[in-house]
């Protein structure tokens, strides 16, 4: 169904230099019959069955139209939702094959078929049931040392410019890029490892559309927060992310946080669900940090969720659920460096939005029903 996704393995064109970080239309109804008339008192009419609306011809565009590009049990009409919010879709299917009532049966059931290798259904039971899983040594030092290299050169050359974002005086690390693997295509070369890919394909149970990056020399010192807010799927949990060392992580430098089992104990928190009314983010963006980010802390404490910290040594990578709550820790050094790069994908066939935005996702520039617009791949 797929084909013309996977054999896209390369673009024409570089992108431009990285910068810092209504519901669908009811269907016409059918016109309905003219009443009958009133029959003789002697003989009664038989009672009328209700028909099966037929589908308008719309109707059958758009739900053919959606199939060609999207898995998504419930079609939807893309190109009449005028905000790309949850509560613009339907609730439905499928799940992610992890998430579902009977996963730890299929991990079963893939292991005796040869599906999956044993480290594989290890790695599969750990997502399961905490939401995320750490591939020690994934990423070769070499390839490490040559994108950072890369990474300060361009910075040097003025080719990337981080924003300066100090916390103090001892403060002298840049801030984050955003996509920099859009101008420096050696990055996608760790965004794009066979071996990331692997594991993105099995925890989804479906390929893999590498989507955005972002890389930093220190701690971002982002309170907790659920993924699918930012970057969400419809349906709903085809959305990973990963955190990537280029080197080993001092516990006072800040280290990435997360809640195991969060992705289960929590519930997803979006736009709607927050009392966000239409445009409320773009309206007033403080609603993020004034309402969003309260309202996690808030579940994280009643919850009684209890952090762990990544730290990490260099080629280390922590994967992640859409929903696992996660943030960067306190820096209790600012003379400590963090290096690090963060990648989100999503599955192949799950239409992609920003629910907090409102906006459909880039993958979908050149319209909700075509093909998505990959950023260029490693040959």
């Amino acid at each position: 169904m797929f084909n013309w996704l996977r054999d896209k393995r390369k673009s024409s064109a570089e992108a431009s230099q990285a910068q810092p970080v209504p519901p669908p239309h009811d269907l016409e109804p059918v016109p309905t019959a003219a009443p009958l008339a009133e029959a003789e008192p002697a003989a009664t009419a038989a009672p009328l069955v209700a028909a099966e609306p037929a589908p308008t011809p719309a109707a059958e565009d758009y739900r053919s139209k959606f199939r060609r590009y999207y898995f998504a049990n419930e079609p939807v009409d893309l190109e009449a939702v005028g905000e790309y919010r949850a509560d613009s879709f339907p609730k439905s299917g499928p799940l992610c094959w992890m998430d579902a009532p009977n996963a730890l049966l299929e991990i079963e059931r893939r292991l005796a078929a040869g599906e999956l290798s044993e480290s594989e259904a290890a790695m599969a039971e750990k997502w399961t049931l905490e939401g995320y899983y750490i591939a020690s040594g994934l990423i070769e030092n070499e390839l490490l040392d040559r994108v950072w290299g890369a990474y300060e050169k361009a910075i040097a050359d003025g080719v990337m410019t981080p924003p300066p974002e100090p916390r103090g005086p001892e403060d002298v690390w840049p801030g984050r890029i955003l996509d920099p693997h859009m101008t420096l295509p050696i990055v996608r070369e760790i965004q794009q490892h066979p071996a990331v890919l692997r594991i993105c394909d099995i925890l989804f149970g479906r390929k893999t559309l590498p989507f955005q990056t972002i890389i930093g020399h220190k701690g971002s010192w982002q309170p907790a927060h659920d993924d699918s807010i930012h970057m969400t799927s419809y349906p709903d949990g085809f959305l990973l992310a990963n955190w990537i060392a280029f080197e080993d992580i001092h516990p006072d430098s800040g280290p990435l946080v997360y809640y195991p089992r969060s992705h289960r104990l929590l519930p997803p928190l979006l736009s709607a669900d927050l009392g966000f009314e239409a445009q409320g983010f773009k309206n007033d963006p403080s609603l993020y940090g004034r309402v969003y980010e309260p309202t996690i802390a808030k579940y994280v404490q009643k919850i009684d969720l209890k952090p762990e910290y990544f730290l990490a040594k260099k080629g280390d990578v922590l994967f992640w659920h859409a929903h696992l709550v996660h943030g960067g820790s306190a820096r209790k050094d600012l003379s400590l460096s963090r290096k690090a790069l963060v990648c989100h994908y999503f599955a192949e066939g799950a239409f992609c939005y920003h629910d907090l935005s409102g906006n459909a996702s880039r993958l979908h520039k050149n319209g909700v029903f075509a093909p998505p617009a990959l950023d260029l791949r490693v040959a």
